[in-house]
């Protein structure tokens, strides 16, 4: 049976795309009809920056703030700690309180393009759960929340489940982070009123934990809803290019190289992207992502612009337009383009070609700039790139040259004066 919405934000969710499960949807739409409801999801600071793989979760709190409601933009400064193991083959690396800090006041800079933070009814939070977490009494805990956990019920989650049937070690430290999100949903609860707890699907367990608890404890109706994990039709994990990770921090990936991202997404990811991550009418995103042959490319560019404007405004989105144009269309250099700056000490005699491949960020490593050069997928100012043991000198440098992996990768390299 199709649920229609009474909500305008449920109505989103659904009509967009954003909705896989929630635990009492007719609850969670009433409540929202009856007044504002603030809602959290949670960030881990493991980075300096989110990526790409976050950007579902943060159009999710833009909606809920356009649709009346309030968002919460939770900080693991605690959590981040202990480390999520949910579908993790491996422990998480530990990080110092001093780079926990660090990643966070990178990450925040995202969050205020897409939601306002204000002191209005509907102003979004910026929470940090090290609030709460720092100094609690771990003897006070266990007996106080740790007592409404049942191993037996934490063992079948899936998360766990699938680390242990593989006979990978599961540590103590990792075990204790469905306990400790499940207390944030409390605190949250307690402190701000916080009604809904967001995340992926693969939260879906811990969010039910959160619930759990803060009915136990302090008999509060609460909601958990998640998205669907995205990956992309020739499935691929969202969020991840050849060259690595797509940051939303300007200053660790670049406003072109992110508004190439999206202009290179598959012909069939294109209508549900539009629906996801801009904010275009359904039917306008519906009539873009039907386009075939040479048009799909105009939804492309559409795309890109869109997502672009949201991030890094609209100057850079029209920038990164003229750049591609310039470089795709023209075959010139663009402004915009990544660039490698070298200085005349580290050319020395000269530096391998290979070297300025992986240094510009078009190859991982040697063997595959190597490889990209003997399939004939590397050219250098346009021209087809054949000798992987070409050295160039500082004359060869002394202006720009443009180096190009494929047909919509480049880079510039110069030469510092």
């Amino acid at each position: 049976m199709t649920y229609h919405p009474k909500s305008d934000f449920i109505r989103v969710m659904i009509e967009r795309g954003f909705m896989a499960d929630c635990t009492d949807l007719q609850g969670l739409d009433d409540a929202m009809i009856n007044g504002v409801v603030p809602a959290y999801i949670g960030f881990d600071a493991t980075a300096k920056s989110l990526h790409v793989g976050s950007l579902i979760q943060i159009m999710m709190l833009r909606w809920l703030q356009k649709t009346g409601h309030k968002p919460i933009t939770l900080m693991g400064g605690g959590t981040t700690k202990v480390g999520d193991p949910s579908f993790r083959a491996e422990e998480r690396p530990l990080l110092t309180p001093e780079q926990i800090d660090d990643n966070i006041a990178g990450i925040k800079q995202v969050f205020s393009a897409y939601v306002s933070y204000d002191d209005s009814d509907t102003g979004a939070l910026m929470i940090n759960n090290a609030e709460w977490l720092d100094d609690l009494n771990y003897l006070d805990f266990l007996r106080d929340i740790g007592r409404h956990f049942s191993v037996n019920r934490m063992l079948s989650f899936e998360s766990v489940k699938s680390r242990l049937d593989r006979e990978q070690s599961l540590s103590f430290l990792e075990f204790n982070y469905m306990i400790l999100q499940a207390y944030d949903f409390l605190e949250l609860n307690r402190r701000y009123g916080c009604a809904l707890q967001m995340g992926g699907s693969d939260q879906w367990g811990n969010i039910v934990n959160g619930i759990d608890l803060t009915r136990r404890v302090l008999d509060q109706e609460i909601y958990g809803l998640t998205s669907p994990l995205l990956t992309t039709s020739d499935g691929k994990k969202m969020g991840k290019s050849l060259s690595g990770a797509v940051w939303l921090n300007g200053d660790m990936l670049s406003p072109y190289e992110f508004w190439q991202f999206w202009r290179n997404t598959t012909d069939a990811d294109v209508g549900r992207f539009l629906k996801l991550y801009t904010e275009l009418p359904i039917e306008e995103c519906e009539r873009l992502g039907a386009l075939e042959g040479s048009e799909i490319n105009d939804a492309k560019i559409r795309l890109a612009n869109e997502v672009t404007t949201l991030l890094h405004g609209a100057d850079a989105a029209a920038a990164a337009e003229a750049t591609a144009r310039e470089v795709f269309e023209k075959g010139g250099i663009g402004d915009d383009l990544p660039t490698l700056e070298l200085t005349a000490a580290e050319i020395g005699d000269g530096i391998s070609v290979v070297q300025l491949i992986v240094r510009s960020g078009l190859a991982k490593s040697g063997k595959e700039a190597k490889r990209l050069i003997a399939d004939n997928g590397a050219r250098i100012d346009d021209a087809p790139l054949t000798d992987a043991g070409l050295l160039l000198d500082r004359a060869a440098l002394a202006s720009p040259i443009k180096l190009s992996a494929g047909k919509k990768r480049h880079a510039l390299v110069t030469l510092s004066s």
